[in-house]
């Protein structure tokens, strides 16, 4: 599982348990990421959270790969600048 996929995986399960960080989660995700699990997320990443239904759910289009910039991993964390 990648960094991204088990935060994710964090993020989900804690949502599903702690109704306070759903609510900020929708509202500030950004904020309620780095607070709750202690992540600290360069200024330049945005983060939208949104609930699916169970007759409503979305699909999360990647950028194209030739137009993604190869960037140099930072063992601290998987969002390199």
């Amino acid at each position: 599982m990648t960094s991204g996929a088990l935060l994710q995986t964090q993020v989900v399960e804690k949502a599903w348990q702690d109704p306070s960080f759903k609510a900020k989660l929708l509202a500030d995700p950004k904020a309620a990421i780095q607070e709750a699990l202690g992540v600290v997320l360069p200024d330049h990443i945005k983060i939208k959270a949104v609930e699916e239904s169970t007759d409503e759910f979305y699909v999360v289009l990647p950028p194209q790969p030739e137009k993604v910039v190869m960037s140099k991993i930072k063992p601290a964390g998987i969002w390199g600048e």
